[in-house]
């Protein structure tokens, strides 16, 4: 059963290391493959991933027992996020109050619980006051109560302070600063006191499906695979995980929802989602200048206005002066040349942020997507054998910059459809795996839909001539007097991946060397961030055609993945032959923001999981 098989499994990054030692290191056996034009041109094969190139017809895997073991669980959820350990303490609290027997299990691809979770984070307590009434007194790790709210309009040498007027989105009296991860692994604690059976280091590569169609729940990644794509000698097969009803809780971008929105068409009848970048960093401060319960925000330098983006700088009351500060940046700005992460470094040496860093010492470093495009662009979240919740599908309220309160309070919607559903003595499926439609008629009665359709319009309305002061004009009007109930709804742009302009028609942006006091270089920031991934492993950033990178992103775009990603991931490198240029993929970089997913004009990139317990490693980030 896949308790036994727990302790097992978590030992097996143990052994492989041990074993590793013993094993000689194999040279990557790559390919090549020839450019799919009329050029004679042949490129080095990238991409060695068996989601593109299927095992079934490679020699190298013949006579490989490719059998999983199977296990059951009444309701199996993927991610271990602020969504999923909502939706599984919910289950088990409905379970112990009637006496029923229910498995609750969460897989997660982080090594610990809260180690993939990265957020500003202010904290909007509602759902958690629901949730578990007693947090304070359980110890949640909610120790600084926002004091005192800032926000501003930035020039290049300036600050304009804009009043934060009672009503706005902006407004966070109330509300907590926190360490999400740290808040993340307080909920994975009280999960595993109800009964939750928590597996983290598992990531879940495949979505199964019964004969029917609904799906049958989830195959873990199999591990022991060498970069080449061959078996190692320590190849194991993943685990299977059936379910009578799987939530899909992967946060923004998530890999397998992707599948699902195809599978079942469950974007139909909404927009295409738009997103955003935020990078962030921990700092340790000089204590003169730390002001706990302080929250700034900002728009403006060092973006035009026409880039949708902002800051925060949150001072937390953890026991030392530190502050949590981050730029985002919308996906859907339109010049290649643009450097999310470069504009973050010179943000920091505004004369309004330089002086509260300065003498401090920076300790964390971290980035990850986030989904922009509301109301206008939720899926249909259920389907037979299965519910989307979280940032998967996409609950957050942009304008307030949150979205852990509507993420979990989606999971408890979630829970309390499928445990009635599964108690209901009269249940009568058409389709092996259960549908919940219910879940979906909870939602659209929750204070999650009204609080979504009242800022639907705040975010599209950046696209005007006048870009973020048209927009700031409109949410004054619209939101703060109107409550959002205006009788029309605003589109978004498009996808994101379809707004960057060719290189030709755009200026080369020009940032200034970090200084190694305020801003800093890449490499030495995702070093910051425990990022590590096995080494010997097909690379887990796959592309649908290995020869595009250079005959299109580079060609008419400059490259541009190798400026928003924000992990050092991609560069473009000499041919040995000296005869151009290719794409380098360095996987064990990526800090699994999605970004390069999202924003590839090609959209030639498809992020897969790698093997479980790889990425990064936050500390309360």
């Amino acid at each position: 059963m896949f308790p036994t098989c727990r302790v097992s499994l978590q030992a097996r990054p143990s052994v492989r290391a041990l074993r590793a030692l013993r094993v000689e290191h194999r040279t990557s056996q790559l390919g090549s493959v020839r450019l799919r034009s009329s050029s004679p041109a042949v490129v080095p094969r990238i991409t060695t991933h068996y989601t593109v190139y299927p095992r079934d017809k490679d020699p190298r895997w013949e006579g490989m027992e490719m059998e999983r073991f199977a296990d059951e669980a009444d309701v199996v959820i993927v991610g271990g996020g602020p969504a999923g350990l909502s939706a599984a303490i919910r289950l088990k609290q409905l379970a112990n109050e009637q006496g029923t027997e229910l498995r609750v299990c969460v897989v997660e691809k982080a090594s610990q619980i809260g180690a993939h979770t990265l957020s500003g984070a202010c904290l909007e307590p509602s759902a958690l006051n629901e949730l578990i009434p007693d947090w304070k007194e359980r110890g949640a790790p909610l120790n600084t109560p926002v004091t005192e709210d800032k926000f501003g309009i930035l020039t290049k040498k300036f600050k304009i302070p804009v009043p934060i007027l009672p009503g706005l989105p902006m407004n966070n009296h109330g509300n907590y600063i926190v360490r999400l991860g740290h808040f993340v692994r307080w909920l994975g604690e009280q999960a595993e006191e109800l009964g939750v059976e928590l597996y983290p280091g598992y990531a879940a590569a495949e979505v199964l499906f019964h004969e029917d169609g609904s799906v049958k729940g989830i195959a873990t990644n199999d591990v022991g695979i060498a970069k080449d794509g061959s078996p190692k000698d320590v190849f194991e097969r993943g685990m299977e995980l059936h379910a009578k009803v799987t939530l899909f809780g992967e946060g923004c971008h998530g890999h397998l929802a992707k599948q699902l929105y195809k599978h079942f068409n469950l974007r139909e009848n909404c927009e295409p989602q738009t997103y955003a970048i935020g990078l962030k960093e921990v700092w340790l401060i000089d204590e003169k200048k730390w002001k706990p319960g302080r929250v700034e925000h900002t728009v403006g330098w060092p973006l035009d206005r026409n880039t949708y983006g902002g800051s925060f700088l949150y001072h937390l009351n953890e026991g030392e002066p530190l502050v949590a500060l981050g730029f985002v940046v919308g996906l859907d700005y339109q010049n290649p040349y643009l450097s999310p992460f470069r504009e973050f470094q010179r943000w920091k040496h505004h004369p309004s942020v330089a002086p509260t860093l300065e003498g401090g010492n920076r300790i964390a470093y971290g980035a990850r997507a986030l989904n922009e495009g509301g109301f206008q662009s939720l899926p249909k979240l259920t389907f037979p054998g299965g519910l989307l919740i979280g940032c998967s599908p996409g609950f957050m309220n942009v304008p307030k910059i949150k979205g852990t309160h509507t993420a979990m309070k989606s999971g408890m919607l979630a829970a309390e459809a499928i445990f009635q559903k599964l108690t209901n003595e009269d249940l009568h499926s058409e389709t092996a795996g259960i549908h919940v439609p219910e879940y979906e008629d909870s939602l659209r009665k929750s204070w999650i839909w009204k609080e979504l359709y009242s800022v639907r319009n705040i975010r599209p309305s950046f696209h005007n001539y006048l870009g973020l002061y048209g927009g700031m004009v409109y949410t004054g009007i619209f939101y703060w007097i109107f409550r959002g109930k205006e009788p029309w709804t605003l589109k978004h742009a498009g996808l994101d991946s379809a707004q960057l302009k060719p290189a030709k028609d755009c200026t080369p942006i020009e940032y200034p060397k970090p200084d190694g006091k305020l801003s800093f270089d890449l490499l030495s920031s995702v070093a910051l961030s425990g990022t590590n991934h096995e080494h010997d492993q097909p690379a887990h950033l796959t592309l649908k055609d290995d020869s595009i990178p250079v005959t299109k992103n580079l060609s008419i775009y400059d490259g541009p993945e190798q400026r928003f990603c924000p992990a050092g991931v991609y560069e473009y490198v000499p041919l040995e032959s000296g005869d151009g240029m290719r794409l380098q993929i360095n996987a064990q970089n990526c800090v699994h923001c999605k970004t390069c997913d999202i924003k590839d004009p090609s959209q030639n990139i498809n992020w897969v999981v790698p093997e479980g317990s790889g990425g990064p490693a936050y500390n309360g980030m």
